[in-house]
């Protein structure tokens, strides 16, 4: 699942975009930028695809942004052999996992400090993604982080 917040440092935009993976709710890859140009998805993409194992296929869900309704966008997904899901027009619940997300990390995170620069929400949110997929522990999982309920299902005997 996919999707871009907005956040607003001293007049000045600076946009997320992450990739978060369902089975865990794990942030799989991010990108952040100043502007929410093709290039910042393109490189989201590029960094969520090198985490694949051949011959998986995963469905990939965003809302219905013009980013993801662009040619370029949609051929990169054919070519990773990605299955594109769009959420229903004006259905905001079919990307309520990803909109849970932004609304956690504004209320853990952005709204409880003051940055100066973009630069230093920008070192925040490196430092918030890291700590909500490692340390942040979520009932719906056990008890255990995102990477320790994806370690855990990995080390299971099959």
């Amino acid at each position: 699942m996919t999707d871009v917040t907005e956040f607003k440092v001293n007049h000045q935009k600076l946009y997320l975009s992450p990739v978060m993976d369902l089975y865990n709710r794990e942030i799989v890859s991010y990108e952040i930028a100043e502007r929410p140009l093709p290039i910042m998805i393109k490189n989201m993409l590029t960094k969520a695809f090198k985490r694949l194992d051949s011959g998986q296929q995963p469905i990939l869900h965003s809302d219905q942004r013009w980013q993801y309704r662009m040619p370029a966008y949609r051929q990169r997904l054919h070519q990773s052999r990605v299955v594109q899901s769009m959420s229903r027009k004006g259905n905001c619940y079919d990307n309520a996992a990803m909109e849970s997300f932004f609304g956690t990390l504004k209320c853990e995170m952005f709204h409880l400090n003051k940055f100066d620069t973009t630069e230093a929400l920008k070192d925040a949110l490196h430092d918030y993604i890291r700590y909500y997929n490692v340390d942040r522990i979520k009932l719906g999982l056990g008890g255990l982080s995102p990477v320790a309920h994806r370690m855990q299902a990995a080390a299971a005997p099959a």
